[in-house]
C-alpha cells in the first residue's frame, strides 16, 4: 500500500462518518481513528479535541479578557477573497527543501499552478505539496517544522 492509497483511505474514513477503522495486511497494520463531525452544508470538518492548558505551579488561572468582535469579523471578511491551500496529509510541514536552502515561497511570492509550495514529511517520506492555483502568497499560516493535520490551512493565496 503506497502513500496515495493511505491518503485516499483516510479521506474515505473521514467522509464515511466511521469513528475507527482497522486494516491488517501481511506486512503492516493501520488504525484510523476520527474525532471529527462532518457538516453536510459545505463538507467542512471541525475537530472536537479537548484542549489542555498547563500553568506553572505557582500561578493561578487568570480571567481572559473578552475578545473584540469587530476586528475578528473584519479579518474573516478580508480572508474571504483569498484561496486557502490546505494540507492533503498529516505530517511535519517544512518551508525549505533542506535546512541550507531558501524557502520554496515567501509572503509576496507569485505562484502558478504546479509550483512546489512546501514539503510535508509523513512516515519518513517527504511529499512535495504543489499549488493547484495561481496567484500571490498573502500569508503563511504554519511555522516551519511544525506538525500539521489533514485539511489544515497552510497558505492564503490572492488569485487576482
Amino acid at each position: 500500500m503506497d502513500i496515495k492509497e493511505i491518503q485516499n483511505l483516510i479521506k474515505f474514513v473521514a467522509k464515511s462518518g466511521a469513528t475507527e477503522v482497522k486494516l491488517e495486511m501481511d506486512d503492516f497494520k493501520i488504525t484510523i481513528k476520527t474525532t471529527t463531525e462532518t457538516t453536510t452544508e459545505n463538507n467542512s470538518f471541525s475537530n472536537n479535541l479537548p484542549v489542555q492548558t498547563i500553568l506553572p505551579a505557582n500561578t493561578a488561572p487568570m480571567a481572559a479578557a473578552p475578545a473584540p468582535a469587530e476586528p475578528v469579523k473584519a479579518a474573516e471578511e478580508d480572508n474571504s477573497k483569498y484561496i486557502t491551500i490546505k494540507s492533503p496529509i498529516i505530517g511535519t510541514f517544512y518551508r525549505k527543501p533542506s535546512p541550507d536552502k531558501p524557502a520554496f515561497v515567501e509572503v509576496g511570492s507569485t505562484i502558478k499552478s504546479g509550483d512546489v509550495l512546501c514539503v510535508i514529511e509523513a512516515m519518513k517520506l517527504f511529499n512535495e505539496i504543489e499549488s493547484e492555483v495561481s496567484g500571490k502568497i498573502v500569508k503563511v499560516l504554519v511555522d516551519d517544522a511544525s506538525p500539521v493535520e489533514f485539511d489544515q490551512p497552510l497558505f492564503l493565496v490572492d488569485p487576482s
